[in-house]
């Protein structure tokens, strides 16, 4: 069996791991600022000045390069309208440029989803997001690991997912039915502790 690459790290990449996200978001605390342009018209969409009904699941993608990301977006594509019924606005964001963001809607099955793209590395970070380096020419230099962030409509983070690989992703079919149990039990948000006493 051969040795996989991910234990040989350079000098170089050493130095990347000082970019290592910092620390998630509370859940309970104003959710970080994310602006970004959309894809479809051009403006700035700004996560607090959004007013969802309920809440705002913002999806962060890799970008155009990840087959996973394009199979969660099209899930999320079908699954829009049961979304929107419980009163989610549903945003999928990343650090691509509008060129890629731009083949990301060509050629991925997302008429209807909202797309943000641009994202700078700070924003990413100050998410708690996980930033990797590209291994591939198809890969831009730096984007941001996979995220779902569920943001109440006073713009407080309820709930976080966040990942380091593209790998094994919150399932939307649990994610609907935990939307409609936090709806039914008036669910509070969990893990607000910041720091225990």
């Amino acid at each position: 069996m051969s040795q996989s690459n991910y234990s040989s790290i350079s000098p170089e990449q050493a130095g990347d791991r000082k970019c290592i996200s910092s620390c998630l978001p509370v859940p309970g605390d104003r959710a970080p600022e994310l602006r970004a342009v959309r894809l479809d018209n051009g403006q700035t969409w700004d996560l607090h000045v959004s007013r969802p009904e309920r809440f705002t699941l913002i999806v962060f993608y890799r970008g155009v390069h990840c087959p996973i990301c394009r199979e969660q977006l099209e899930e999320l594509e079908q699954n829009l309208a049961a979304f929107r019924e419980r009163g989610i606005e549903v945003v999928a964001v990343s650090c691509d440029d509008e060129e890629r963001a731009r083949k990301s809607a060509s050629e991925w099955a997302v008429d209807d989803l909202s797309i943000v793209f641009g994202l700078e590395l700070d924003t990413v970070r100050d998410w708690g997001l996980f930033v990797s380096r590209a291994i591939g020419e198809h890969e831009p230099k730096h984007f941001c690991e996979p995220g779902m962030f569920l943001v109440d409509r006073e713009g407080r983070l309820y709930a976080a997912w966040v990942q380091s690989v593209p790998f094994v992703r919150p399932a939307l079919t649990d994610l609907l039915k935990a939307l409609d149990f936090i709806r039914d039990k008036d669910y509070p948000a969990r893990g607000t502790v910041a720091q225990a006493a």
